[in-house]
């Protein structure tokens, strides 16, 4: 064995500084993967075949191009580097694919498939979310390699093109390639961290649930003079359901929503977290939803109820009639400690009980996913801990699980294996909209941290896991 971990961290730290990583993410970000876009997957697929695969295979790789059984999305690639059978296995996961490039909504001077450089900040659609976060994990492991001779591990990647339309097709291929996958932890990087100048260390995900509330009494409107006043207003019932299940200011009135049994250590990781929304422009103001929470507790520890969408009638072109019907997209976002599959059932109940037999509840299509949360006293998370603190030179914060969605518990049912994440964003990013960006501090640091830890891995795991 030779090299050391510092001299990991400092390869790792020249490489950035040398312009070659953002070279690297350059070429990832040109490539148009919008995964929302249908004309976009030959794309998707390039991505991973001219792109992806030839670096990895170049640092000892061995990969292998997989179709989606969905069918409606891109391919998966998986690779993977064996170095013997008394080694631990890492298994690590990104996506890359990008939300729709938007691009007559960014700010002037700014393209979505390049990287433009202002100070800190290197804008392109995908430097966030997530093309910037595995080009992290991938020259991470190949400074490792390059110290060391070797990783001292096994590793497995796994990098997929349909997350930002819900991930169709990976529990399946999850569940039919459990060997293929076989690890002893993933570890991944996702989402923003809760400051930028802190690194986080993430047990899961909150999970998310899409349905529509409807209103439907007759076909047709009718005159407004003649029957307004006489016949049922769809638009009026569907608005005072709505306004059954919270409150004013947003608390959730639905009882069988919220969180119970929390465990202690998630209690407690959520008192000690501090959240940046990293956007200046934003005002929260501190009296809307559950009240006596903290904001990181409304976010990572409570449930959330949204209205993405009201119709009632034609808001374009509006006629004066009794509308037939009405119709509301809605969302409940939820943790590990809510019954997933009692939300719309206490949904009906609650709206039964007070008189809203008329609204009905059809469930989305997609925006369906589970919570999870890996076990705070797993193994695995104070090993994760105690690395990234040894690079930083401070603790990490212990996130339970992320506001936003991850594939973490389809992770741990299909494959049995703890779920950990380390985001390299931070709130402000503007992933999903118009100028989103990557903080080059944030991506530098990440690169220390998951040189150090992969350098950990290789020389010593945890005892079990």
């Amino acid at each position: 064995m030779t090299g050391t971990r510092a001299g990991a961290i400092e390869r790792a730290k020249a490489h950035f500084d040398s312009g070659a990583f953002e070279d690297d993410l350059a070429r990832r970000v040109a490539y148009r993967t919008e995964s929302q876009e249908p004309d976009r997957l030959p794309d998707c697929r390039r991505y991973l075949t001219d792109e992806i695969a030839p670096w990895l295979e170049k640092i000892g790789y061995r990969c292998g191009l997989h179709g989606n059984p969905d069918g409606r999305t891109g391919p998966f690639l998986v690779a993977e580097r064996h170095e013997g059978d008394d080694l631990p296995t890492l298994l690590t996961y990104g996506h890359g694919d990008v939300v729709r490039g938007i691009e007559e909504q960014w700010r002037d001077g700014l393209d979505p498939w390049a990287i433009t450089v202002e100070g800190d900040r290197w804008y392109g659609r995908g430097t966030a979310d997530n093309k910037g976060q595995h080009s992290i994990i991938m020259a991470a492991l190949a400074q490792v390699a390059a110290e060391r001779g070797r990783h001292g591990f096994n590793s497995k990647l796994l990098i997929e093109t349909g997350e930002e339309v819900g991930s169709p097709g990976l529990d399946a291929f999850c569940a039919a390639n459990r060997e293929l996958l076989a690890a002893d932890v993933l570890i991944g990087s996702d989402g923003p961290r809760m400051k930028a100048d802190t690194a986080d260390v993430v047990l899961g995900n909150r999970g998310g649930i899409a349905f529509d509330l409807v209103v439907h009494l007759r076909e047709g409107s009718v005159h407004s003079g003649h029957w307004g006043g006489v016949l049922e207003d769809p638009g009026i019932i569907l608005a005072h359901a709505l306004a059954s299940i919270t409150d004013a200011r947003g608390r959730i009135l639905v009882e069988d929503w919220l969180p119970k049994d929390v465990p202690p250590a998630v209690k407690e990781a959520l008192r000690r977290l501090e959240v940046d929304p990293g956007d200046a422009s934003m005002t929260i103001p501190v009296d809307w939803g559950e009240p006596g929470l903290s904001l990181p507790e409304k976010v990572f520890g409570w449930t959330s109820f949204i209205v993405l969408a009201f119709l009632c009638g034609r808001p374009e072109n509006p006629v004066n009639g009794v509308q037939p019907n009405a119709r509301a997209r809605c969302q409940i976002r939820f943790t590990a400690d809510v019954d997933r599959a009692d939300l719309l059932p206490a949904l009906r109940r609650h709206l039964d009980g007070r008189g809203f037999e008329k609204v009905a509840i059809e469930p989305a299509e997609r925006g369906v996913f589970p919570a999870w949360r890996t076990d705070p006293d797993d193994p695995w998370v104070d090993w994760t801990r105690a690395s990234v603190e040894r690079t930083t030179g401070k603790p990490p914060a212990l996130v339970p699980n992320q506001s936003g969605g991850l594939p973490s518990e389809l992770f741990h049912r299909n494959l049995g294996m703890p779920v950990i994440w380390i985001p390299h964003s931070y709130g402000g990013c503007k992933q999903h909209g118009p100028d989103e960006h990557l903080l080059a501090s944030v991506a530098r640091e990440g690169l220390a941290i998951m040189t150090g830890l992969f350098w950990d891995l290789g020389e010593s795991p945890p005892r079990s896991g």
